[in-house]
């Protein structure tokens, strides 16, 4: 029993790990698009349902979650940090710019325009 407790634990780092690395893959243009859940499965060598049931039984959550959690921490540093436009930053990280705003709204509660100039204006 404690073995499987271990592998566990070692395939929910495993997801966080290959997930986060993925994601600023993607930012940085080195990987054209997102993997689905079920790819990123298959790269760690497990099940789609495996994958997904260990990580909700361990987190409470479903692995997409945190990668829209992930995603969105990236879209939050490029719109603070970058001059990049919202069209560039959504096209960058593989959306359409309509569909990154109302992804992006749905995450956070505002626009990425709205959070762009609220957190900018903070900083100011």
């Amino acid at each position: 029993m404690k073995e499987e407790i271990v592998n566990k634990h070692v395939l929910v780092s495993k997801y966080f790990e290959y997930m986060s690395k993925h994601v600023s893959d993607v930012v940085i243009g080195k990987v054209q698009k997102f993997l689905e859940i079920n790819e990123i499965a298959s790269e760690l060598c497990v099940s789609h349902k495996h994958l997904t049931d260990v990580i909700q039984q361990a987190t409470g959550h479903h692995p997409c979650y945190f990668y829209d959690q992930r995603i969105i921490e990236e879209a939050k540093q490029m719109l603070l940090v970058t001059p990049d436009s919202i069209v560039e930053i959504a096209k960058r990280l593989t959306y359409d710019p309509s569909n990154f705003s109302k992804f992006f709204k749905k995450m956070t509660g505002q626009t990425p325009g709205q959070f762009r100039k609220l957190h900018i204006k903070v900083r100011d």
